[in-house]
């Protein structure tokens, strides 16, 4: 069963593959991006409906306090008015209680309540004993409903067993001091009172002389609470200070707000405090009116990642197609080296990555297909003489290897990586040639080196590990060639302590010169080998390519330049590279293709 799938796996088409790949990359970011823009928008029209509503209650609260200001403005007239106070403090004889009366504490309740913007009912308790009380008894009406007279005259004996008035605040502070309740039979008749001291302000501290109770309609101070307002299907609560329900404006009808339920039913829930009264304005807009708008953005996104989901694999199919194609060619191309064939090409238009391979399997063709004639037709001396010539640029061996290892991914079909070995082989090849020429940029050098580990790395894969440290400064310099890549080859060859190596190449610009460090972790040189630290005279003792480049670098710059060893066995080595600082000539090809 095992070997079933694995011949499906190795005989999926490669454009196959890419498409697949492609669409899962692609596919899963737009739905992650749909998903995100989803709950955006869905916060969106829900902080929108809640600022709207929210705007709506406030201007619905701004309408209540203005009414309840202007029944304050009311109590107001009597209770700045010193004159009136005056009066209602004096009692020297019945002929002036009742001068006061006539002419002065009826005319001023009946202007006080006609200046009201809305019908209230003012009810004085006064000290004053000698001034007659003046009340209907209202058995059966409601005063606010009638068309009788709307104030009241009380003598103060009648505020002794009230309750409300006991629990009216003791401290007055002058102008400020007043109370909205719903008191006696207030919530039955839906009424609310604004109770208020009147008060002789001529002694020091003020003194009670009188209290009074204004009556108003609860429907008169919130007709502006209509749900309507805020869309059909919410509700509108007043709720006291207890949770209690004053007031509703659609919704279910209830005597106690049931907030917890109400959440955890999903519903928007607004709250406006109206500060005179103690008790809340609430909104309740419930959940299946906010999905109504939530669901048609998710539908929408939905649709929108559809149909981008389409348009990417559809166009992830003929990008596959284009290079399935090519790379059909290139697999053609290996499949006759592998034959021993070196005389086929493949050819691509343009200047991306195809076309750089295609180049470099020409050239590597072309180059293997020469190196084959010449061990076959060439005097073995002329090429002995060669090859040891070459032997500081170009390692046989590791050519050999690295031809092997392409064939082997060709023969398994390890595309990617086939089409890394080959680019990399050719680029190191190039580079290890280079014209010939024996001094080159610190670039060169360094993309050599790196064509070399890159090789290496689709070797070892993961037990390899390679960690670059190069200032940008050291490329406007040049350097012997082939001062780097034979240390990397000595570390891979004899300095592995397990399954991993690691290796750190640093290149920077220091006091000395232009420096460089091949640094790895493995066994570093045994006792007797090299010393623990060494300077670059003392490298008799150490590898043919170490000597080979340090005595390159003091042919070409001098004795001072060179490499030096440091090494202790179980931790590791450090190999540093020093150079002078000569900078790339001015009249460097520069129209030559970097690879």
């Amino acid at each position: 069963m095992a070997g079933k799938f694995e011949r499906i796996r190795v005989r999926l088409p490669f454009g196959y593959k890419l498409m697949l790949s492609y669409c899962v990359f692609i596919i899963v970011p737009v739905l992650l991006v749909g998903n995100i823009a989803n709950q955006l928008a869905v916060q969106s029209i829900r902080e929108q409906t809640y600022n709207n509503i929210q705007g709506t209650l406030y201007q619905m609260s701004d309408n209540i306090s203005y009414k309840m200001e202007d029944v304050a403005r009311v109590s107001d007239m009597l209770y700045f008015d010193m004159s009136f106070n005056n009066r209602l403090r004096f009692s020297e004889s019945p002929w002036v209680s009742y001068d006061t009366t006539v002419n002065v504490l009826i005319p001023k309740l009946e202007t006080a309540i006609n200046t009201a913007n809305r019908k209230v009912w003012l009810s004085i308790y006064l000290k004053n004993d000698e001034i007659r009380e003046i009340y209907d008894s209202y058995s059966t009406t409601d005063p606010l409903h009638s068309d009788n007279r709307l104030y009241d005259i009380y003598q103060y004996k009648r505020l002794e067993n009230r309750d409300w008035y006991h629990e009216y605040p003791k401290e007055e502070q002058y102008g400020v001091t007043m109370q909205w309740k719903q008191i006696e039979d207030d919530a039955r008749k839906d009424r609310i009172s604004l109770l208020r001291r009147l008060v002789d302000i001529t002694s020091v501290k003020p003194r009670e002389i009188g209290f009074m109770r204004i009556n108003v309609n609860l429907s008169s101070l919130f007709e502006s609470m209509d749900y309507r307002k805020i869309g059909d299907g919410t509700a509108l609560y007043l709720t006291d200070s207890e949770g209690r329900i004053v007031i509703s404006s659609g919704g279910k009808h209830s005597t106690v707000f049931k907030e917890p339920e109400l959440r955890n039913n999903g519903d928007l829930l607004i709250r406006k405090p109206i500060t005179q009264l103690g008790w809340d304005l609430i909104a309740v807009v419930p959940s299946h009116i906010v999905e109504k708008d939530t669901a048609k953005i998710r539908y929408v996104t939905l649709l929108i990642c559809v149909v981008c989901i389409a348009i990417f694999i559809v166009v992830s199919l003929i990008i596959s197609r284009y290079f399935s194609r090519r790379v059909s060619k290139i697999v053609s191309v290996l499949d006759s080296f592998q034959e021993g064939e070196f005389h086929k090409r493949v050819h691509f238009k343009g200047a991306d990555e195809f076309t750089h391979i295609s180049a470099a399997l020409n050239e590597m063709g072309s180059n293997i297909g020469q190196l084959i004639r010449e061990v076959y037709l060439a005097d073995l001396q002329k090429k002995e003489a060669e090859l040891e010539s070459l032997h500081a640029q170009i390692n046989p061996h590791f050519l050999y290897n690295t031809l092997s290892s392409i064939s082997r991914l060709a023969k398994f079909g390890k595309l990617e990586k086939l089409q890394r070995m080959v680019l990399d082989l050719a680029k190191f090849y190039r580079l290890s040639l280079n014209d010939g020429r024996t001094i080159i940029p610190v670039k060169n050098e360094l993309e050599q080196a790196q064509a070399y580990i890159d090789i290496q790395k689709i070797k070892y894969e993961n037990r390899m590990q390679v960690q670059y440290d190069i200032d940008p400064e050291v490329v406007r310099y040049e350097t012997v060639k082939l001062i780097l890549q034979p240390f990397i080859e000595n570390v891979l060859e004899h300095a592995w302590t397990g399954d991993y190596i690691h290796i750190r190449i640093i290149g920077s610009v220091v006091e000395e010169g232009l420096e460089f460090r091949i640094i790895d972790n493995g066994v570093g040189f045994p006792p007797g080998a090299a010393t623990y630290s060494t300077g670059a005279q003392d490298l008799g003792s150490t590898g043919y390519g170490i000597r080979n480049v340090d005595q390159r670098i003091k042919l070409h710059y001098g004795p001072e330049y060179g490499v030096t060893l440091f090494s202790r066995p179980g931790i590791g080595t450090t190999v540093r590279i020093i150079l002078p600082l000569v900078r790339r000539s001015v009249t460097e090809r520069r129209n030559k293709r970097i690879e």
